[in-house]
């Protein structure tokens, strides 16, 4: 099976800049090859307020599905625009408590199952 390229980066949440303490919240996966664009997201909360415990979590959700919506094929901010164009807008550097990191890139043949498996590995804490 041919393997293609994609890109992805992780969605941080950065509640008080000061400190620069930052969690790992959910994943964008962007394939060309393939037609496919996909935010992923899943906030723990309990992480979340051990280093802010003045976080607004429902305000650091309501972000979430923003980034969520706007890889939307169906209903989302950003139908009108190319999958290609959702990215880079989704991945734009922004001064939130809400952002992303720096954009990756690697190889798959199955883009569903790497968004998974960096969703795994990147963000949710293993459990012991």
């Amino acid at each position: 099976m041919t393997r293609d390229v994609y890109e992805y980066a992780l969605i941080q949440v950065v509640p008080d800049i000061e400190r620069g303490e930052l969690i790992n919240a959910g994943v964008i996966v962007y394939c060309q090859p393939r037609d496919y664009l996909c935010a992923r997201t899943d906030l723990d909360a309990g992480r979340l307020n051990a280093i802010c415990p003045s976080a607004d979590v429902a305000g650091v959700l309501h972000s979430l599905i923003a980034y969520e919506l706007g890889c939307s094929a169906d209903d989302g901010p950003l139908t009108k625009e190319s999958l290609g164009s959702r990215f880079r807008w989704l991945t734009a550097p922004r001064s939130t408590i809400v952002r992303t990191g720096p954009v990756h890139a690697g190889l798959t043949d199955d883009p569903e199952a790497a968004t998974n498996r960096l969703l795994d590995r990147l963000v949710r804490i293993p459990s012991r």
